[in-house]
Formats: C-alpha cells, sequence, structure tokens
C-alpha cells in the first residue's frame, strides 16, 4: 500500500519507480541501476536520477557499495513510501508459482525456492466475463442457459447482475434471478450461452445479504491442549484468544464451509477441526433476518413467475 507523503508531488511514474527501490532494499536488501532499466525500460541516466532522488526522500536508508555496484540497505531504514506488507509479497510468490504473474511483471528480485499446493482450475471464459462486465455496467437484464446441479438440463432463464465474487475457489456472478424470484449465485463455468439483454429496473441495494456485513468471531477449539492453542492462536494472529473476520452475508456460507466453521465443535476432533465460530447464533440470526427481508422485498416489489420452483 503506497504511503502519503513526498511522493504526491511526484510524477506517477516517477513515484512508481521510487516505490520499487523502496521494495527492493526492503526484500532484497539492495538495488542497483541495472533493476530499474530492466523493469521499468528507462535509460541509465533516469534511473540514476531516480536514485537520487530516492536518497533525497529517504537519505537514511541505503548506502552506495562501490565492490557490489549497488545501493545497500541501511540498519535505520524506514519506510516512506509504501506500507511494506508480508502478504504483497507471499501473494506475488503464489501468483509466479500458480502461472498467473509472470516473473518479470513482479517486483521481486532475488526469490527463495517456493512451492504451492496445486489447485484445481475453475477458469472463466474471457468472452463470458466480458459479457457479463457489460450488463452489470449498464444495468441490463440478460438471458442465460444455465446448467443446475438439480436439473439434468440446461435451462433458460432471465438474469440482472450485479457483482462478482469469489468463494475462495471459484467465480460467481450475483444477480436476481427472474425466475426463482430471488438474488442469489450462479458459477460461472455453468453459464453455457447468452441470449438477449433488455433494460431492468432491479437495484443491487435491494440485495440485503450482498449489502450486508456479518463480523464472525473465532477462536481455537475449546478441546485443544494449552500447547496447541497457543499454537494455533499464533498462526492466526488472535488476540485473547480469539480474531474478528468480516465478510458479506451472501459469501458467508462460502467462508464458513472453507473452515470448516459450518460444523459443530462437539461433532468434530480437536485435531482435525483447529478452529470453532465463537458467535454462532449471533450468524444464524442475522442470515436468518437478511434472507426474511430479502423474501419480503421479493413479494412486496417483484410479480410471483410460474416457474420459480426451479431449482440451481
Amino acid at each position: 500500500m503506497r504511503r502519503e507523503g513526498p511522493s504526491e508531488k511526484m510524477r506517477w511514474s516517477t513515484e512508481r519507480r521510487l516505490e520499487f527501490i523502496e521494495f527492493r532494499l526492503f526484500w532484497d536488501g539492495r538495488v542497483n541501476r541495472s533493476d530499474l532499466v530492466e523493469f521499468f525500460g528507462i535509460s541509465v541516466p533516469q534511473a540514476s536520477a531516480d536514485l537520487g532522488r530516492y536518497q533525497e526522500v529517504a537519505d537514511r536508508n541505503l548506502v552506495y557499495d562501490k565492490r557490489a555496484k549497488s545501493y545497500l540497505v541501511t540498519p535505520e531504514f524506514k519506510p516512506v513510501l509504501l506500507e511494506l506488507d508480508a502478504q504483497r509479497y507471499l501473494a506475488q510468490l503464489r501468483l509466479i508459482a500458480n502461472d498467473i504473474l509472470p516473473k518479470q511483471e513482479s517486483w521481486l528480485g532475488w526469490m527463495p525456492p517456493y512451492a504451492t499446493v496445486p489447485s484445481i482450475a475453475r477458469r472463466v471464459d474471457p468472452m463470458k466475463l466480458r459479457k457479463v462486465l457489460d450488463v452489470i455496467r449498464t444495468g441490463s437484464a440478460i438471458q442465460v442457459e444455465y446448467q443446475s446441479l438439480s436439473r439434468p438440463d440446461p435451462l433458460w432463464r432471465w438474469l440482472t447482475p450485479h457483482a462478482l465474487a469469489f468463494d475462495g475457489f471459484r467465480w460467481h456472478v450475483r444477480a436476481w434471478c427472474h425466475t426463482r424470484n430471488r438474488f442469489q449465485d450462479f458459477v460461472f463455468a455453468r453459464m453455457l450461452s447468452f441470449g438477449e439483454t433488455k433494460p431492468d429496473q432491479i437495484n443491487a441495494e435491494h440485495d440485503i445479504e450482498w449489502q450486508r456485513f456479518l463480523t464472525f468471531r473465532i477462536g481455537p477449539h475449546p478441546d485443544l491442549e494449552t500447547a496447541k492453542r497457543k499454537a494455533i492462536e499464533l498462526d492466526y494472529g488472535m488476540q485473547q484468544g480469539e480474531i474478528s473476520v468480516e465478510t458479506r452475508i451472501s459469501l458467508s456460507f462460502y467462508f464458513m464451509r472453507r473452515f470448516g466453521l459450518d460444523m459443530d465443535p462437539k461433532d468434530v476432533q480437536p485435531e482435525r477441526q483447529h478452529i470453532v465460530l465463537l458467535n454462532r447464533e449471533d450468524i444464524d440470526e442475522a442470515q436468518k433476518l437478511a434472507r426474511q427481508e430479502t423474501a419480503a422485498f421479493a413479494s412486496k416489489y417483484i410479480p410471483k413467475n410460474e416457474e420459480q420452483n426451479d431449482a440451481i
């Protein structure tokens, strides 16, 4: 994340290069002119000017080493342009490992040996994504041929998409379904083809489960031994035995399932499920209330559809 400060007075391209210098200094411990020349495609004189500019705003962060022909980080280093975050570094490693981000487009210089657990790709057709983005942008409804889990054959239906959502494994389209008369999620990959579009008046503000957020209070499984509880607290960055996580109500089902929070602690061994939900009653009540308010909106403003018994 970018800090506010001296960089605000610079041109965007120069600012990015100075942030790059600070990033490399912190994570690699060094930076030189060739790093800037190779990554940004600038001239050697421009790279020298950028390094000099960085020295003007953070002269205590680097020192030139003639033997290494590089600027080295100093023990007094303090970031002035970036809010340094380990997640940003590790996210780039993960994206490179998963062939999502080419290494040459990353700010990482030297990298340690790394590996990630493979995931089964849930790919999204770019042409279908562009179509969905277009109808979201224009506030339109679109005919979609959709393959549900409950029907052997796909069914055409009118949808009014208003957002995209990622459940940790796959992308969904959040939309008003004119067949079932409610807001719900549609898996991108199950959208087989698109038909006509038309203007629509459905307002995303009425999607209560999308607009409203829940706060999950999560703690170690109560049956864990003291040493294991401490390890889990450290693992998740818990304070005083718990951590709070906020998410949209519409994503709460996926969140709970992904982290095993949908299970009763009494029904699962602590060695297999390390964390539990501490405010289950509050979560259940908030989810129930949101569903009731959405149903009230549907019955009041939207005429019933004869095909609403279709299941997704």
